[in-house]
């Protein structure tokens, strides 16, 4: 809620101002606005940053630095720095934008019954399914909530999981915990996978304007289903055997998850229709359709309070903006920062390095899809957040002709890596959270916990995109 002395909102508040008027005039950018707009909304972007600077992570602020610092090679080298330094603020501006039209579904969610009886559905499912419905939960769940997801069922799961729901013993408590979180969150790194409205996806089809969903979409569609169902043969293999688990009596029923499927399908349908009918690329359509989304549900949810709750929802919004994007500041600039890094590292390599550069991705010829993908995944191991090799790689592929290489199946394996970044690395926003919860350090998370899944999806990975390739 916004906190206020006399009349004036709190000094607190101000950043969540500035950040929800930077994605209203990137979305008015995005629409046919004049150049002048762009340039205010990256002006705003600077006192948002500037202002926020006291409550964000250290790794944030690591990442501002070195935003600055690359920025003042971009004046030293670049013929043009402004209009360079205007085009890599741009794309700052839209990812900023892009978590903050993802951050207004939070708040109709979080007021959901509907999500809370979804919630309590999956988490009494017999043994035998709780992984594929905690792993498919959470990636519908994603969708709506990005990282929320991974606070609202670690709670969930605290909750339901007591020592008096394993009859006492300690063993099972602690391996259903175990199963349970690595279950949500590998469903969570799906999300971004196969979701229209994911950064991956935002990033991939923004760098790449020759590229369509309905291209990339059946190849991630694959791919997701791969990842799930060895993420779910993982869960069986390291599972005790059915012999020594209690038996669980009846099934919750699913209705409550799948009249949340057919909302997921009308907001992603509220989307399409939009870069239809205003003939925009879907990242552009999605920084206008998730907002109205949420605004509507939101509205549904305040029918009762008069004026078909257009009126009341619009004051619930207003009462609340401040809270909700007040929480996204370091999500805001992990996303932007590696956007912003990751397109000045192309353009300050000299026309000899990019041809040479554009030689070897020929070159790799079929071979390249699988070694992005790995070359993602190791980046993400020693700390280069997967928004900055994917925004570079795209780059790079997006000036040449690659012959023989099929754009949607390097985009899709592009995206693989960066799910499986998720899952693996130390440096990852998912793993922070999971570390802090579960009180084990990230790395312990990632190579112990998740070792074998990722070492299975890697090999996977490598044949199947051979196969293909």
């Amino acid at each position: 809620m916004v906190t206020r002395q006399g009349n004036r909102p709190h000094f607190y508040a101000l950043p969540s101002y500035l950040l929800a008027a930077v994605a209203v005039l990137t979305v008015w950018r995005q629409l046919g606005a004049p150049a002048m707009v762009g340039y205010l909304s990256e002006l705003l972007l600077i006192g948002f940053l500037v202002l926020a600077w006291p409550r964000l992570s250290a790794m944030a602020r690591l990442l501002l630095l070195a935003c600055g610092a690359v920025s003042l090679l971009a004046i030293w080298r670049s013929q043009a720095p402004l209009a360079v330094l205007h085009e890599a603020a741009g794309s700052f501006a839209f990812l900023a934008a892009f978590m903050t039209a993802l951050a207004l579904l939070r708040l109709p969610a979080y007021r959901s019954r509907l999500i809370r009886r979804c919630g309590k559905s999956l988490l009494l499912q017999p043994p035998g399914w709780r992984y594929p419905m905690l792993s498919v939960g959470s990636t519908l769940f994603g969708i709506v909530l990005n990282f929320g997801v991974l606070n609202l069922f670690m709670s969930m799961i605290e909750k339901a999981n007591t020592l008096g729901a394993a009859q006492g013993r300690v063993w099972v408590q602690r391996v259903r915990r175990r199963r349970m979180l690595l279950a949500t969150l590998r469903g969570f790194t799906l999300a971004p996978l196969v979701s229209p409205l994911g950064i991956g996806v935002a990033v991939v089809l923004g760098n790449l304007s020759e590229l369509q969903w309905r291209e990339l979409f059946p190849y991630v569609l694959a791919a997701a289903t791969l990842l799930f169902l060895l993420g779910w043969l993982c869960d069986y293999l390291a599972g005790p055997r059915p012999g020594r688990q209690a038996v669980v009596k009846g099934r919750p029923t699913l209705w409550p998850l799948l009249h949340f499927s057919l909302l997921l399908s009308a907001l992603m349908g509220l989307v399409f229709t939009i870069a239809s009918w205003l003939s925009l690329r879907l990242p552009q359509a999605v920084l206008v359709g998730v907002p109205l989304g949420a605004w509507l549900w939101l509205a549904w949810q305040c029918r009762r309070q008069g004026a078909a709750g257009i009126l009341p929802s619009a004051v619930v919004l207003g009462r609340r903006l401040p809270g909700l994007l007040g929480s996204i500041g370091n999500e805001v600039v992990a996303l932007g920062a590696g956007a912003y890094l990751g397109y000045l590292s192309v353009v300050l390599m000299d026309p000899a390095q990019l041809a040479e550069v554009a030689a070897l991705l020929i070159e790799l010829g079929s071979w390249l899809p699988l070694l992005a993908l790995l070359l993602i995944v190791a980046l993400a191991q020693i700390g280069v957040n997967p928004i900055i090799s994917v925004t570079f790689l795209t780059s790079m592929v997006s000036q040449v002709s690659l012959p023989g290489v099929s754009l949607p199946l390097l985009a899709a394996a592009m995206l693989v890596g960066w799910s499986l970044t998720m899952v693996s690395s130390p440096f990852t926003a998912a793993m922070m959270i999971m570390s802090r919860f579960t009180g084990m350090s990230a790395g312990h998370i990632g190579l112990r916990w998740n070792g074998i899944f990722l070492a299975a999806s890697l090999a996977a990975a490598a044949l199947v995109l051979r196969f293909v390739s």
